[in-house]
């Protein structure tokens, strides 16, 4: 193509400020795993766009955390060398949060860094004196210098085109490194394993969902008799404990019906193609502790 630009755009904050929601909105397709509870995006995912001459790859990283197991430890490296991978930073932050140690941890790895930074204030639509913003402005811009600052609401859309804007004026000469059609370069086991995933944490109790990891066992695609694709897809969810695994499925096999069902339905709208899927669980007793098996579930950083 000539003409040709491209923009690596690194998503970084602390957990639950909006990270994976602003890369769905970005993208326009639901790619990375979204729920309330913490830490629920465990590794880099890349979300990707073209727009006229310019393709955006972002980013997406876990929330910035005090590491609790050897996950955690993976997973705040992820976070560390994605600053120094990309070429332009959106940190969000809650704009109806303080100010965090997490957060001025992160800020301080950009002092070190030649990269364009945006400060993005999320959950703009939570407050309602618009005034306060700007001590919350202030109150990070004493940190450190940023770029460009954007007050948003990712979860109305608000302020998303103006972001692109912004974006589209560091976009930098040179290759599109993706199809021009591609949303990431996730695999679609990977993909089908988030959205399995996003759904157990949506229905889950606060107990279960950090030890709960997901594959896909089996996945091939059939034809009707008459002739209607289908995608027969055998899942795991794995947890950590006997009695998690009891809650996980439910009673009567209740809950595990009802992840099940979700996860279906997001599944086709995804794929577009009617989907059946097995979900089944499992033990790992405290696999996060596990290098091994973290490995196995494509978390290391390795």
């Amino acid at each position: 193509m000539l003409n040709s630009k491209n923009a690596f755009v690194t998503i970084v904050g602390r957990a639950n400020v909006g990270k994976s929601s602003l890369l769905n909105a970005l993208v326009g397709e639901r790619i990375a795993a979204v729920s309330s509870k913490p830490q629920t995006t465990r590794t880099k995912i890349t979300g990707v766009l073209t727009k006229d001459e310019i393709q955006y790859v972002f980013m997406d990283t876990p929330g910035m955390h005090k590491p609790k197991n050897k996950l955690s430890d993976h997973m705040v490296k992820t976070v560390n060398d994605a600053v120094n991978d990309g070429e332009i930073i959106i940190l969000v932050v809650d704009c109806t949060k303080k100010l965090s140690d997490n957060e001025t941890s992160l800020i301080k790895s950009f002092k070190s860094s030649k990269m364009k930074t945006i400060l993005l204030l999320n959950k703009i639509d939570l407050v309602d004196d618009k005034s306060k913003l700007i001590s919350k402005i202030s109150e990070y811009t004493e940190l450190y210098d940023f770029d460009e600052i954007l007050p948003v609401s990712v979860l109305q859309k608000d302020g998303i085109d103006t972001l692109m804007d912004i974006l589209s004026k560091y976009a930098a000469e040179g290759p599109h490194f993706f199809p021009d059609d591609a949303i990431t370069d996730q695999p679609e086991k990977v993909i089908m394993a988030e959205i399995i995933r996003e759904k157990a944490l949506r229905n889950l109790s606060e107990e279960v969902p950090h030890g709960i990891a997901v594959t896909i066992e089996e996945l091939h695609e059939r034809d009707t008799r008459t002739g209607e694709g289908v995608l027969d897809i055998s899942a795991v969810i794995y947890c950590e404990r006997d009695s998690h695994k009891g809650i996980v499925i439910g009673k009567g096999g209740a809950m595990l019906k009802k992840i099940g069902s979700d996860s279906r339905e997001e599944l086709e709208k995804f794929f577009q193609i009617k989907v059946n899927l097995q979900c089944w669980v499992k033990v790992k007793e405290g696999w996060r502790n596990r290098e091994g098996i973290i490995r196995n579930f494509g978390l290391s950083d390795k």
